[in-house]
C-alpha cells in the first residue's frame, strides 16, 4: 500500500484545524468531580503461570459503577512498584491475564483496564465490565453511542473510568502512585492521551505516556481522509441523520484526544504508521504536535514506521517503549 496522507515533512508540522469547545475543561472538571475513585477489591486470581502473580481488580468508575482490571506483578512481590496502566484497543476487553503482562515481566506492576461494553474481540475468563446503556459484550459500533450529547456520549464513561483507575491504584500495596505511566494502542492510545490531558484536573501527576498509533484524535480530519472502520461509523450515522453533522462533531470535540492532549504534563512517546488507514498519520501527528502545548518542559518523541499500517512498530515499538520507561520510572533494576 502506498502512503496516502500528507508527506512526512508536512506531517511533522501538522496540527489540524481543530477548535476546542470554550467549556472543554469545565465539562471535564464537572464530570470528574462526580463520584469518588475507589479500589473495591483485588483478590488474587488463580492462573497456571508461576512467574507472575495476577489480581482481579474491581474499582469504581463512572457514576460509581464497577469496572474490572487485571493487576500483574512479579511473583511474590511485596513492595510498591512503578506501574504501567494499559488501555485496550477498539472492541477489546482486558482478556486473559497472560495476554498483556509484558511490563510485569520487566519488573513493573502492569494494570490492564477492561473497556466497558467491549471485549467481544478477545473474550476473558472472568466477568466483563458492562455499560449501563450498551450492556456487556456489545459489538460495533461504540463511536456513535450517545453522540448527539457530550453528557450521554459513550466515551465520557470510558475516559472517566480510565482516570478513576489511576486514582484508585493509590490504594494498592503493589503500586507506587508517584511512578505511573499510561499506555495503549489505537483506542487505548487515544484513551491514554485523554487521561494524560485530564490528570491534572484531579491532582494526578503521571510519569510517562505511551501512545501507539492512537485512535480518537482529530475527528474532522479522520472523517475527511479515511473510510476505514471504526471512523466509518461516523459516516454511516450521518448518512442517515443528514442534518446533524454540526451536532455530532461538536460532541466529538469534547472527546478529541488531540485537543485534550494539549494540557498533558508527562513525557510522551508516540508511534505512527505512514500507511495506516485506521488511524491516519495526520491524525496522529495532530495529537503529537499539540501534546503538552499548555505545559512546560514536556519531552515528547515519535517513532515513524514508513512502511507499516495500523500494526505500527509492533515489537520494535515495545522495545522503544521499554527504553523510554526505564529512563523515567526510576528504581527498576535492569
Amino acid at each position: 500500500m502506498v502512503q496516502f496522507d500528507l508527506p512526512l515533512a508536512q506531517l511533522r508540522e501538522y496540527t489540524a484545524d481543530l477548535v476546542a469547545p470554550a467549556d472543554l475543561l469545565a465539562f471535564w472538571q464537572g464530570t470528574l468531580a462526580e463520584g469518588t475513585a475507589m479500589l473495591v477489591s483485588s483478590p488474587r486470581f488463580a492462573t497456571p503461570w508461576r512467574l507472575i502473580d495476577t489480581y482481579d481488580v474491581t474499582f469504581r468508575g463512572y457514576a460509581g459503577s464497577p469496572v474490572r482490571a487485571w493487576l500483574s506483578v512479579p511473583a511474590g512481590n511485596r513492595t510498591r512498584l512503578p506501574t504501567v496502566v494499559q488501555y485496550q484497543g477498539y472492541s477489546g476487553g482486558r482478556s486473559f491475564p497472560e495476554s498483556a503482562n509484558v511490563w510485569a515481566s520487566a519488573g513493573y506492576a502492569h494494570v490492564v483496564m477492561d473497556t466497558r461494553g467491549q471485549g467481544y474481540a478477545n473474550g476473558a475468563p472472568a466477568q466483563a465490565t458492562p455499560d449501563p446503556l450498551l450492556g456487556s459484550g456489545h459489538a460495533p459500533g461504540f463511536l456513535t453511542a450517545g453522540v448527539e450529547s457530550p453528557a450521554e456520549y459513550y466515551y465520557r464513561r470510558v475516559y472517566t473510568d480510565a482516570v478513576r483507575l489511576v486514582q484508585a491504584l493509590g490504594d494498592s500495596p503493589h503500586v507506587d502512585p508517584d511512578r505511573i505511566a499510561v499506555t495503549g494502542k489505537s483506542q487505548g492510545g487515544g484513551v491514554a492521551l485523554a487521561v494524560a490531558g485530564l490528570a491534572h484536573l484531579v491532582g494526578l501527576r503521571l510519569t510517562a505516556v505511551l501512545a501507539d498509533v492512537p485512535f480518537l484524535c482529530a475527528f474532522p480530519r479522520a472523517n475527511q481522509v479515511t473510510d476505514a472502520e471504526p471512523y466509518r461509523e461516523i459516516d454511516r450515522y450521518l448518512a442517515g441523520w443528514r442534518d446533524r453533522t454540526d451536532v455530532v462533531f461538536r460532541t466529538l470535540s469534547y472527546f478529541d484526544a488531540a485537543l485534550l492532549a494539549a494540557t498533558a504534563r508527562a513525557d510522551a512517546l508516540f508511534s505512527v504508521g505512514l500507511v495506516d488507514r485506521v488511524t491516519p498519520p495526520s491524525t496522529v501527528f495532530a495529537a503529537f504536535n499539540r501534546y503538552g502545548l499548555a505545559a512546560e518542559e514536556v519531552t515528547k518523541e515519535i517513532r515513524v514506521y514508513s512502511h507499516n499500517g495500523h500494526e505500527g512498530g509492533g515489537q520494535y515499538q515495545v522495545h522503544e517503549q521499554a527504553a523510554f520507561l526505564a529512563a523515567r520510572l526510576r528504581g527498576v533494576q535492569e
